[in-house]
């Protein structure tokens, strides 16, 4: 039997999919895997069905995100381990063999190393800064998470940590279950061998408006659900007074996160969602065996 289920969210990825299936099939350790096609409508589906590996599909009805999509695999996974993976990446055959054989005791989540077509590092594991982003590693050093698009978890831990946060659609999935994780005690590491090749972008635009909207949203309430008090209000207070003084600056940079309509939106959706937040909270400090305090003085700003 497999370690592992290799799950792989796609939303209209014929254009990109086959790559990632062949590169799964090519891997040297063997696994399971897992499609969660978010009702593609791009012949995505015909293309899983003739595709040589005969991977598994689980077709939703509709686009869960890319969160969503994971939170819906988990309850189909019945390995020790189970591998996140974008459908616009492709590993390298020693991938996931390097993948498993740094999942040590007490390791919950194996950071891969992400790299753009040309070789140039994209990600190696995720720091924290100060004011509560999660950022991409580009050389190897302690990493306080990992890159959701191709990295190994140990599904017990998963699960017993609260799964996969479903309402954040897209983006900070994967920083804020570094953040359970961590407070319920595991370490997390990288496997710098475990490389595989990004479209990064191929599946959404960085940099557009609903890019910034999903990122800005999901950090907020990731603070709220995982961040000490203080640091969770002050970044909402900060993010709330930027908004209200942006009509009154001249200096407003030309980005899409500056744009009043977005932040004010981003404020709408975070107040909507801010009581589920605020359970999902209670549920995280329930499960810590780490203060919160603890791992902000640790891993804040570095």
């Amino acid at each position: 039997m497999p370690a592992t289920t290799v799950v792989v969210v796609t939303w209209r990825g014929a254009a990109h999919l086959t790559d990632c299936l062949d590169a799964l099939a090519a891997q040297d350790r063997p696994h399971r895997t897992l499609v969660v096609d978010n009702a593609s409508d791009d012949g995505s589906a015909r293309l899983l069905a003739e595709h040589p590996s005969a991977p598994e599909v689980l077709r939703l009805p509709r686009n869960a995100g890319y969160a969503g999509g994971l939170a819906a695999a988990l309850s189909a996974v019945d390995t020790e381990y189970v591998a996140w993976l974008n459908d616009d990446a492709a590993p390298e055959p020693g991938w996931l063999a390097a993948l498993e054989d740094a999942m040590s005791p007490g390791v919950a989540a194996v950071a891969s190393r992400l790299e753009y077509p040309d070789g140039t590092p994209q990600s190696l594991g995720v720091r924290l800064t100060a004011d509560g982003h999660g950022a991409d590693l580009t050389e190897h050093a302690e990493s306080f998470g990992f890159c959701g698009g191709a990295a190994l978890l140990r599904t017990g831990a998963l699960r017993a940590a609260g799964s996969v946060p479903s309402a954040f659609f897209c983006y900070y999935e994967d920083t804020d279950t570094a953040w359970r994780l961590r407070l319920a005690g595991w370490d997390l590491v990288v496997a710098k061998d475990a490389v595989a090749r990004h479209r990064h972008g191929a599946s959404t635009r960085p940099g557009s408006p609903l890019f910034h909207r999903w990122n800005e949203r999901n950090r907020l309430l990731m603070l709220v659900r995982c961040a000490p008090a203080s640091v969770a209000a002050r970044e909402l207070a900060r993010f709330a007074a930027l908004t209200a003084v942006l009509p009154l600056r001249r200096d407003v940079p030309d980005a899409a996160n500056f744009r009043l309509g977005l932040r004010c939106r981003v404020l709408a959706e975070v107040a909507a969602r801010l009581p589920a937040a605020l359970l999902a909270r209670r549920g995280v400090g329930g499960r810590s065996v780490v203060a919160r305090g603890v791992l902000w003085r640790r891993w804040a700003g570095r």
